[in-house]
């Protein structure tokens, strides 16, 4: 867990530090090419928040089984608990993509 943590930080001043040079006009003026740095930027931003999504899931997943392992008698209000949560988690999700994807054809 610990790794994790440093890695996240190490990933968010790398993406910090790299704000001002993404702030510049391309060479050359006009908007940017197809492999211009904003492309890259929303596939970051794409990948960032599948990956989120995933760790959110996982984590909704393992949570609910583990009180249900512990509490069989209320399996059925955790399972309905989770599926809110689930359906919550993924509306979010669609939405980031849905930002992302704007900012791509926009």
């Amino acid at each position: 867990m610990k790794a994790f943590q440093i890695l996240t930080m190490v990933l968010v001043v790398l993406l910090l530090a790299a704000v001002p040079a993404m702030a510049q006009d391309p060479a050359g003026g006009g908007g940017t090419s197809l492999l211009g740095s904003s492309k890259y930027a929303i596939g970051i931003g794409v990948g960032l928040t599948i990956i989120g999504a995933a760790f959110g899931f996982g984590k909704i997943g393992s949570a609910a089984l583990d009180g249900m392992s512990r509490q069989p008698e209320v399996a059925g209000d955790i399972r309905g608990a989770m599926i809110v949560i689930a359906a919550l988690l993924e509306g979010a999700t669609f939405f980031g993509l849905l930002i992302c994807l704007l900012t791509l054809f926009v």
